[in-house]
């Protein structure tokens, strides 16, 4: 029998002090070569600072344009809807009707009155006005002229963006003066020799029994060039002594507005229609609806047609800027052939190559973005700018983060856009023949 020999198993490994470095997870591998690609485009795009320049200065001045428009069309935005309000009322502004249906005449001015009013305390509505069409005589220096008033309520002037030149809108302590106070045009105000607010000027106001002083507290803007818009606004009680007599077979009633939180409107419309109605009666009947510009039916979006406009103007900017960029880049990447076919010969990949020249490209026309960018806050936010393009804006709107977005993303966009065909190009150069170049 042939003896087995024993052999011995080899020894266990023996552990070491040092763990294994582990592996980089996928994700960081990607986000190290995004990272060095970028690295690796801002360096070619300092080599060729002087061939990427000019392309450069046409994105930029194009992302500067765009982001400019993009601004100004929110200042101009702004400027339409502070228009539309001053005629209809903020939203969500309702105005409020009550007639006979078998004879088709309004209720009575006192009873409409205390339904209104009585209903605007039931719900909290503290912007309420009812506005009255009238006027006066006036005595100026160079003779009596008559003027329009409009009597309102002392919240219409934040109902309807009423701005003021000079001077203040009517408070609780006019209601409390012994003369009326008035606000007045600016026609009206030179036409009266420009008199010095802090002193409380008046103005003569001619009625059939003499001439009753009214105190100037506040000047609106002039509204036409040849000084004919002569208008002055009164509170709506201290009018009543010179509104001429109500015809007893077609009285006048004031127009009814309030102006309510816009989430509240559909809900409020109805019950402040049911509460009217029923304080007048069975023989009337009352229209309550909305009467601001975001109400309008059929009419569509107000402001489409100048967002439309900016809009293509914008478009159109980009298009040029983009243009521009991708001859230069076409041209540039003709140049480097040589220098990529060695890159491919020391072992880069297509995708290395396609990747590294679109990103020149994007890099390239973001830090020109940004710049734009710049360049527009500073041409839009200055006092000489902002004197003309927000001429008679109340609220004007700060610089838009959307119009710089907007400018960053149209630069990186036109940035790929252009890097596309030309690293399509330099993917398909040959390595032989782009080293024999």
């Amino acid at each position: 029998m042939t003896a087995i020999e024993k052999v011995d198993a080899p020894p266990p490994p023996v552990p070491t002090s040092e763990p294994a470095a582990p592996r980089e997870p996928r994700g960081g591998r990607a986000w190290t070569g995004f990272v060095g690609s970028l690295v690796e485009a801002w360096a070619e795009l300092r080599i060729h600072k002087t061939r990427v320049l000019l392309s450069l200065i046409g994105v930029g001045v194009a992302v500067a344009a765009l982001t400019a428009v993009v601004a100004a069309g929110a200042i101009a935005t702004q400027a339409t809807t502070e228009m539309y309000e001053r005629q209809t009322g903020r939203p969500a502004t309702v105005g409020m009707y009550a007639y006979n249906p078998t004879t088709g005449m309004p209720p009575k001015r006192a009873d409409f009155d205390r339904a209104f009013f009585d209903a605007m305390e039931r719900y909290g509505v503290t912007y309420a006005n009812r506005t009255l069409w009238g006027g006066v005589s006036v005595q100026f220096p160079d003779g009596v002229l008559g003027i329009q008033v409009l009597a309102v309520d002392q919240p219409y002037a934040v109902m309807h963006r009423i701005a003021l030149e000079q001077g203040s809108w009517f408070t609780e302590r006019d209601t409390l003066r012994l003369a009326p106070a008035v606000v007045v045009s600016g026609e009206v105000w030179e036409r009266l020799g420009s008199p010095d607010l802090r002193v409380d000027p008046v103005i003569g106001i001619v009625t059939p029994t003499g001439t009753v002083d009214a105190i100037i507290v506040g000047v609106t803007p002039k509204q036409s060039l040849d000084g004919t818009f002569l208008q002055a606004y009164m509170l709506h009680d201290d009018y009543a002594p010179f509104a001429p007599p109500a015809d007893p077979m077609y009285p006048e009633l004031p127009q009814y507005e309030a102006w309510v939180p816009p989430q509240n409107a559909a809900d409020l419309v109805p019950a402040l229609q049911r509460d009217i109605a029923g304080a007048l009666g069975e023989d009337w009947q009352v229209d309550v609806q909305r009467q601001d510009y975001l109400a309008w039916e059929g009419l569509g979006d107000p402001l489409l047609i100048p967002k439309i406009v900016v809009t293509g103007i914008a478009v159109l900017v980009m298009l040029l800027g983009a243009l521009g960029l991708l001859n230069i880049a076409l041209v540039t990447v003709r140049h480097r052939i040589r220098e990529i076919g060695i890159r491919r010969a020391f072992g880069a990949s297509a995708g290395r190559v396609f990747f590294a020249v679109m990103m020149e490209s994007v890099v390239a026309t973001f830090v020109a973005g940004l710049a734009g960018v710049l360049l527009a806050i500073v041409l839009i936010r200055n006092p000489i700018t902002e004197s003309y393009i927000a001429l008679g804006v109340q609220d004007i709107p700060g610089f838009p983060l959307e119009a710089a977005l907007i400018g960053l993303g149209a630069a990186t966009l036109v940035g790929a856009l252009a890097g596309l065909l030309p690293a399509l190009v330099a993917v398909r150069v040959k390595v032989i023949d782009a080293i024999r170049y």
